[in-house]
C-alpha cells in the first residue's frame, strides 16, 4: 500500500541560497512529487526564484506571504514549506497571467484541466490549489470561472501577501516570482483528501442591504439607502466615529450562499462614508452581521473534523487570513493557535484573502487535509 510521505521544514536565514539550502535539508526525501513553499516578501525574489528552480526537480507551488505557518506554528519572516512523496500523487501547475485578462486566462487553463481530468484513471481523484497575486482584485472572477469551468473541481487557495505593505505580492512560476499572475496547481491522487473552510463567526439576526456599490473597486456606497458607514453604524448601534478594525473583526458582515455563510470583510471607512471591502460586493445583496465565537475552539474542532475524513493525516495545507492572525495576536492567543496548527501538521501562510470552490472570502482558513494511506 502506497504511503503519502510529507516532510516539513523552515528557515529564517535572510540569504536566499542559504535559506533554501536549510529548508531543502529538512524536507528532502526520495521520490518527491511536489513542494509547497511560502516566503517572506523581504527576500530578493529574483535570487530566491532562481535558487528554488535550481534546487528542486519537481513542481514547486509557492507565493509571498503576510507570515507563514510551519513546524513551529506561526512564523514571521523567512520561508516554510513541505515536500510530498508518493507513487499515487501527481501535481500539474498552470499559470494564469496577466490578471487584467483573468477570465480569458482562466478559461484557457480550465480547458487544459478538463482535458487532463477526462483521461484521469478511475481510482484517482483531483483538487486544485489556487495562489493569486493578492493586490490584483481579480480573485472573484478567477475563482468563479475556474470552479465553474472545471466541472466543480474542489478548489481552495489564498491570495499572496507582503507583510501588510500592500506594495507587491507575487506567485512563483518556473524560477520567477510574478505579480499580476496566479498559479493553479492540479493535484491528482488516490490518497484520501478533504478540502475545508473554517471561521469563528456565526450569523445573528441583524441584517442590512447593499443599495449602491462599485464591485470592481470593492466599494460599497450605500447601505439601507444611506451612506454605507452610517447604515452600518446604525445596524450595529454605535456612532460612525467608532467604526474601526476592532469592530469589523468582532462583528464581520456575512453573505449567505446556499446553506452556508461567507465573511465579507471591511477594509476601511472612506471620507465620503463609503466602505472599502477586502472582496467584491454588489448591489442588492443582503448581509448579516456575524457574532464572534471562541477562535481556538473553532480552529481545533474544524481541523479535527477535516482530519476525520481521511484517517491518518500526512499533511494539511492551509491558507489563513491575515485578519485572523492579527485578531489572535491582539487577544494574545496566537501562540496557542500556532501550537494547534503545528500539532495538526499544517503548512501554510497568512493571506490577503482566501478561495474556496467558486467563492473569494475573508477572515477564513481554507485548506486541504491529505491522508497518509490509500483506502482499499
Amino acid at each position: 500500500m502506497a504511503l503519502l510521505l510529507a516532510r516539513h521544514g523552515s528557515s529564517e536565514l535572510a540569504d536566499p541560497a542559504a535559506a533554501i539550502a536549510e529548508l531543502r535539508a529538512a524536507i528532502d526525501q526520495p521520490g518527491i512529487r511536489a513542494v509547497v513553499l511560502f516566503c517572506s516578501p523581504t527576500y530578493d525574489l529574483d535570487g530566491l526564484g532562481a535558487v528554488i528552480r535550481a534546487s528542486f526537480d519537481c513542481p514547486v507551488i509557492a507565493c509571498t506571504s503576510a507570515g507563514q505557518i510551519g513546524p513551529t506554528g506561526y512564523q514571521r519572516g523567512g520561508i516554510t514549506g513541505a515536500s510530498l512523496a508518493s507513487e499515487e500523487l501527481a501535481v500539474q501547475p498552470y499559470l494564469v497571467s496577466p490578471l487584467s485578462r483573468c477570465r480569458e486566462g482562466a478559461l484557457r487553463a480550465a480547458a487544459l484541466i478538463r482535458a487532463r481530468l477526462a483521461v484521469l484513471p478511475g481510482h484517482l481523484r483531483a483538487f486544485g490549489l489556487l495562489l493569486v497575486d493578492g493586490l490584483s482584485l481579480a480573485e472573484e472572477t478567477l475563482t468563479s470561472v475556474l470552479y465553474q469551468s472545471t466541472g466543480d473541481l474542489p478548489i481552495f487557495g489564498g491570495s499572496a501577501g507582503d507583510d501588510l505593505a500592500f506594495q507587491r505580492t507575487a506567485v512563483y512560476w518556473d524560477g520567477k516570482f510574478l505579480s499580476d499572475a496566479a498559479v493553479f496547481a492540479l493535484f491528482e491522487t488516490s490518497h484520501p483528501f478533504a478540502t475545508f473552510k473554517l471561521a469563528h463567526f456565526t450569523p445573528t439576526g441583524k441584517r442590512l442591504v447593499i443599495t449602491a456599490a462599485d464591485p470592481a473597486k470593492r466599494l460599497v456606497k450605500e447601505i439601507n439607502g444611506v451612506p454605507a458607514a452610517e447604515g452600518l453604524a446604525e445596524t450595529l448601534g454605535i456612532p460612525v466615529e467608532c467604526l474601526d478594525a476592532a469592530v469589523y473583526s468582532r462583528s464581520p458582515l456575512m453573505l449567505r450562499l446556499g446553506s452556508d455563510h461567507y465573511v465579507r470583510s471591511i477594509s476601511q471607512v472612506n471620507p465620503d462614508h463609503s466602505l472599502t471591502f477586502h472582496c467584491a460586493i454588489d448591489e442588492g445583496l443582503v448581509l448579516t452581521v456575524g457574532e464572534n465565537v471562541d477562535p481556538l475552539t473553532a480552529l481545533e474542532e474544524g481541523l479535527r473534523q477535516a482530519a476525520q475524513k481521511v484517517g491518518a493525516p500526512a499533511l494539511i495545507v492551509g491558507c489563513d487570513c491575515i485578519l485572523r492572525r492579527l485578531e489572535l495576536e491582539e487577544r494574545h492567543l496566537d501562540e496557542r493557535a500556532g501550537e494547534l496548527l503545528r500539532a495538526n501538521k499544517v503548512i501554510g501562510f497568512s493571506t490577503y484573502g482566501e478561495q474556496f470552490n467558486a467563492v473569494h472570502v475573508n477572515q477564513t482558513l481554507t485548506g486541504v487535509v491529505l491522508g497518509e494511506r490509500c483506502r482499499p
